[in-house]
């Protein structure tokens, strides 16, 4: 019998995967992690490293801020190793006579562990016309894209930049049709996309993205433009959209949902197929969130076009690009 480990099961031959019986662990999310640390890894690095009782303290919350600032992982490995250079700090001070006792803070974490290795996931500050947000599951967790939209002069041409793979192309390529075939009539001008030329990037550029599940985030962006109607930026979205506007279940609805609580965002669209896997996420987290499940795409882009203080009457989007001139 043989037993193999991987993180991404795309890079799997698929002869190889077929012939395999496939269990999917999924990776801790940030409060099992300080429990980890805080019963075990802390106690086993003092213990390791020769710092007696008393003589160290690394906080729930410094824990955190490793966990969300100076890691990005499934597990604690690399967490461990943070607190492992921590803790040998301490002991060099100990040893040098410095008798303590210490206490790591967010506030005087940098000095033991340097600058922040990855930034934090905040939600926009402000709603903005063309620009939605999106959930992704990577192999390190969720996270949360932001999706931008802008028009420019043209002949209705889509661009589309930020390392984007070939699935999340096509699934761009399909929300920009669906776009166009539903609010390319009475809802704005119809030659509204026949005299723009649309520009879609997804920021972090350097990393590379794919997919399908971004389509609908990506319809509501493409929406938004059209409309002139702001995307709400207190909410997330997810879903595979069809060109008729079928929204699709997608997968790692719990990464994704805890990357957007993470990030402040308490309002969540999902597939009505992925309604099931709203009991995998836990419950303190559930319960501090608002679930939309949609089957169609135009109840989403409803949702997400909606404004923070209710439904706005559209405007016309090409005075809209003539007034930002």
């Amino acid at each position: 019998m043989f037993i193999t480990t991987a993180n991404v099961r795309e890079t799997i031959p698929a002869p190889l995967l077929d012939r395999m019986e496939v269990m999917e662990i999924p990776g801790y999310i940030t409060g099992e992690k300080m429990e980890i640390a805080r019963r075990f890894i802390v106690p086993r690095q003092m213990d390791e490293n020769g710092i007696g009782k008393g003589k160290l303290e690394i906080t729930g919350e410094a824990i955190r801020e490793i966990v969300e600032r100076y890691t990005r992982e499934a597990g604690v490995r690399e967490l461990e190793r943070k607190i492992a250079s921590i803790t040998r700090k301490v002991a060099r001070r100990l040893v040098e006579g410095k008798r303590g006792p210490y206490r790591v803070t967010p506030r005087n974490l940098r000095n033991y562990l340097g600058a922040t290795d990855f930034p934090g996931q905040d939600m926009l500050p402000r709603s903005e016309v063309g620009v939605s947000t999106g959930m992704a599951k990577t192999t390190t967790g969720g996270v949360i894209l932001f999706i931008e939209a802008v028009g420019m002069r043209g002949s209705g041409r889509i661009k589309l930049t930020g390392q984007l793979g070939e699935v999340m192309k096509e699934s761009a390529e399909a929300a920009m049709s669906f776009v166009r075939s539903h609010y390319g009539g009475g809802r704005v001008d119809e030659k509204f996309f026949d005299n723009l030329d649309i520009h879609l990037h997804i920021p972090a550029g350097a990393v590379p993205k794919d997919g399908p599940s971004a389509g609908i985030a990506i319809a509501a962006s493409l929406a938004s433009l059209a409309t002139g109607l702001k995307v709400r930026r207190d909410l997330a979205m997810t879903g595979e959209i069809t060109l008729t506007g079928k929204v699709l279940p997608v997968g790692g609805v719990k990464d994704k949902v805890i990357a957007a609580h993470r990030a402040g965002i308490r309002k969540i669209v999902l597939p009505e197929m992925n309604r099931k896997d709203i009991s995998e996420i836990p419950e303190k987290i559930r319960k501090e969130m608002e679930f939309t499940f949609v089957e169609r795409a135009e109840e989403g882009i409803s949702a997400a076009l909606a404004g923070e203080e209710g439904p706005k009457k559209a405007v016309n989007a090409r005075k809209s690009f003539g007034e930002r001139k």
